[in-house]
């Protein structure tokens, strides 16, 4: 199966999944777990002896850029009665993707790191992990400012060794005399330089990119628009937007975004954490108001030991207190979901984790609910549908905050922490705010930049892309 996996990824663009999940790079532990997961959606485990074959035929078809479901094929060929082979069932529920009807690849796209911080290396190594076949996003250059006459060697290093999620996955060289760190054969310039206006990007061979400022100096439009130099058409923050600069939240709000908008920003980890579940909540139930509370890990603009901050309580030292701070999260929410309606409040401690933190949403409904009725239903969220992408779900009984380290999910629901009593819903949501966030980032990117391929088949079911409990880029 992975040698399969890999050529139609690398030659063709297509990305194989298994119920929402990438097979795509996954070693066979982790491909024979992913047909373990299938017992939560059809109640028994899927065998390699149904998704094998049925991967054979497509390495065979003429197949265009797209995202295929091993686990639909195989629910739709269990329910057929027309007594089609698999080859012959396998060729018909792909007939939108082959041949004549395939789609052209959309890429390759360039893109730009403005800064390499905890966000721009995580974002990083998601761009060089989707290289692929070369027709996605190609990460190009990144600018920073030169902090040394070893900066290079000293970027390389903070790439290649993470304290929170590990080694980088593969090999990381630096070419000192072209300022270019080759991650897994990707050739990264890195650009020094203090001001976004003075930088021509055509003359490193950049066009047309889309440029990701991890920096969160400039928030409004007037301050990110002197990111649009030669070379650059598009700019995403990752950080809340200020003014009219649109907040999207991918699986909630990316499909109503202007595709001709030149500014956009991703908001921040806790409004996409906080977002989805909203989103799924009011949809089903209604919320009148709510109020979300979020234990936090703290972050770099904190300080290691008291000193002077320009806000009172994070100047106290990080990795020794518990710190009170604002969460602008909730405020964020209207801008994402326009028509949401219910009040929302937010504040946020911040704790002495390095990574991975909790929101707690606690909702008034507009209807009396059980627990059972909320856990189901959000179970299946995760499992199907539009947030599928976004949102996760656990029923482990054991697990804590570094169980989510590497989570791809913009959040997951912690079933055994829910507290549903009448028309109250208590939801304790875990999110790794720098990884999942960054999966999120990327997203987004590939949703603006026209390279984001639906799933097939489309046998009448929402469009579901790859996700996974560890896996949903």
């Amino acid at each position: 199966m992975i040698p399969i996996i890999g050529r139609l990824y690398r030659e063709k663009g297509v990305t194989i999944l298994l119920h929402s999940r990438s097979l795509v790079n996954k070693s066979v532990i982790s491909i024979l777990r992913t047909h373990r997961f299938a017992r939560q959606i059809e109640g028994e485990e899927l065998s390699i002896d149904e998704t094998l074959p049925i991967l054979e035929v497509l390495s065979g078809l003429d197949l265009g850029p797209c995202k295929i479901d091993l686990g639909r094929v195989v629910m739709a060929y269990r329910a057929d009665d027309r007594g089609l082979s698999i080859p012959e069932f396998t060729a018909a529920v792909l007939a939108d993707v082959t041949d004549g009807n395939k789609a052209a690849s959309q890429g390759p796209r360039d893109v730009v790191l403005y800064g390499f911080g905890r966000i721009g290396r995580l974002v990083t190594r998601l761009l060089i992990e989707k290289t692929g076949s070369g027709n996605g996003l190609n990460l190009r250059a990144v600018v920073v400012r030169k902090g040394g006459a070893d900066d290079l060697a000293k970027r390389a290093s903070l790439l290649r060794r993470d304290s929170v999620h590990g080694q980088f996955n593969g090999t990381i060289k630096v070419d000192a005399g072209n300022n270019a760190i080759i991650a897994n054969g990707n050739v990264i310039r890195f650009i020094y330089s203090d001001d976004p206006a003075t930088i021509d990007y055509t003359e490193f061979g950049i066009n047309n990119a889309i440029l990701i400022d991890n920096t969160g100096k400039w928030r409004d439009r007037q301050g990110l628009e002197q990111h649009l130099r030669p070379g650059i058409a598009k700019v995403l923050l990752t950080a809340p937007g200020k003014g009219d600069v649109p907040n999207i939240v991918h699986g909630v709000n990316h499909l109503d975004v202007d595709l001709s908008e030149q500014i956009v920003s991703c908001a921040s980890c806790t409004t996409n954490a906080i977002v989805p579940p909203l989103k799924a909540m009011d949809d089903e139930y209604g919320i009148v108001r709510g109020h979300v509370e979020t234990v936090h890990s703290f972050t770099n603009d904190q300080n290691l030991l008291d000193n002077y901050h320009p806000a009172d309580r994070r100047g106290r030292s990080a990795p020794f207190n518990l710190v009170l701070t604002e969460t602008g999260a909730a405020s964020a929410v209207a801008k994402a979901m326009p028509d949401f309606k219910a009040k929302i409040t937010g504040n946020s401690i911040r704790v002495p984790t390095p990574d991975v933190s909790v929101a707690i949403l606690n909702l008034q409904l507009e209807r009396e609910v059980t627990k059972s009725e909320v856990l189901d239903y959000l179970r299946q969220v995760s499992l199907s549908g539009p947030l599928s992408r976004n949102l996760d779900y656990t029923a482990a009984t054991d697990v804590v905050s570094s169980d989510f380290i590497g989570s791809r999910a913009a959040s997951i629901v912690d079933a055994n922490a829910t507290i549903v009593d009448g028309d109250t819903a208590i939801l304790y949501l875990w999110y790794d705010n720098e990884f999942g966030y960054s999966c999120q980032v990327v997203r987004t990117v590939q949703y603006i930049s026209g390279i984001e391929y639906p799933t097939y088949p489309q046998l009448g079911a929402p469009d579901r892309a790859d996700a996974t409990s560890g896996s949903r880029a």
